[in-house]
């Protein structure tokens, strides 16, 4: 089996996806916008049918269990970056603005 890719999502204080069972992190980013992390986003490449942890950060927390197939794949490791950098340079409303980037972590 080729692998496959999906792209985890955490906001701080807000919710985080962590990978489960089947999924090994490849890569780490960090989302900054005027000069605060506001995302996580790591990419994982699926080595089985995998569940994904989704945790509301609320008071108590809420943890569910997703299935991968409802993300996004991606079928290389670049394809998964190229649309991690579409994701950040809509989240900074335009491309290049000043103070949003990306960092690998």
């Amino acid at each position: 089996m080729p692998p496959t890719y999906v792209i985890l999502t955490s906001k701080p204080g807000q919710f985080r996806t962590e990978p489960g069972d089947g999924v090994r992190p490849a890569e780490t980013y960090d989302y900054f916008a005027h000069g605060r992390i506001r995302a996580r986003f790591v990419i994982g490449e699926l080595l089985s049918e995998a569940k994904i942890l989704v945790i509301d950060e609320a008071i108590p927390p809420v943890v569910n269990q997703v299935p991968a197939k409802f993300f996004p794949h991606f079928d290389s490791l670049d394809k998964a970056r190229h649309e991690l950098g579409q994701l950040a340079d809509l989240k900074a409303g335009a491309p290049g603005r000043s103070g949003n980037r990306l960092v690998k972590i």
